[in-house]
């Protein structure tokens, strides 16, 4: 549930993107949609970036202690990456919500955008990854509830972008969404360290981890 609700935010927030880089960069700079769009450039730089870490990703993963029964690493050593990124995505937030405005050379707006989207990137794939490891053969599951879950939120909340941002306006609007994304770091790093404790006490990952030892 928490996983699914985390997730959920941090899909929401990414597009509510779609509504505050227009009014940011359009009705506020003046650019034409088509200049517009490359606003996107820093989420997208960043998202790249994060694609293109994955073998320094791995290899932090692989530090942490192994099981001695499966010789791999446990679940939660995926968390230490989405708690990376976690960070990151509200730094990038905070950063946008106040370097928004035309008073500010637009290229610190969009730099914002690449810690915005490293963390957007880390969070959904080492996330989905952790959800995976903990519900074994019933991972599908799991993951098709976490999506039903974030595309429910990313469907409605950006229904309400234009007049949050209309009644709050970008600053503010902006920040309140950073805040909640950083008082949300708590999740990873609570399941990173208690996160076993959480997987033992949970009956039904008992009997996921019993049919997967009878298999």
């Amino acid at each position: 549930m928490f996983w699914d609700g985390y997730v959920a935010i941090v899909y929401g927030v990414l597009y509510l993107c779609f509504v505050a880089y227009p009014i940011a960069f359009q009705q506020e700079r003046g650019w034409s949609p088509g200049i517009g769009g490359l606003s996107f450039v820093g989420i997208g730089v960043g998202v790249l970036i994060a694609i293109a870490c994955e073998p320094l990703f791995r290899k932090v993963i692989n530090l942490h202690r192994k099981d001695t029964e499966t010789g791999m690493v446990q679940p939660e050593a995926m968390v230490s990456i989405v708690f990376f990124g976690a960070t990151l995505l509200a730094i990038g937030q905070l950063w946008f919500s106040w370097t928004c405005t035309p008073n500010i050379h637009w290229i610190v707006p969009i730099l914002a955008g690449v810690p915005f989207g490293v963390g957007n990137a880390c969070v959904f794939i080492y996330a989905s990854n952790y959800i995976a490891r903990s519900y074994g053969i019933y991972a599908a599951s799991a993951l098709a509830g976490n999506m039903f879950t974030r595309s429910v939120m990313g469907a409605f909340l950006p229904l309400a972008g234009p007049s949050m941002y209309d009644v709050l306006g970008l600053n503010w609007a902006s920040t309140i969404l950073g805040i909640v994304e950083a008082v949300c770091i708590l999740i990873p790093a609570v399941f990173y360290f208690y996160g076993h404790r959480i997987r033992k006490a949970s009956p039904f990952i008992k009997e996921v981890e019993k049919l997967q030892a009878t298999a």
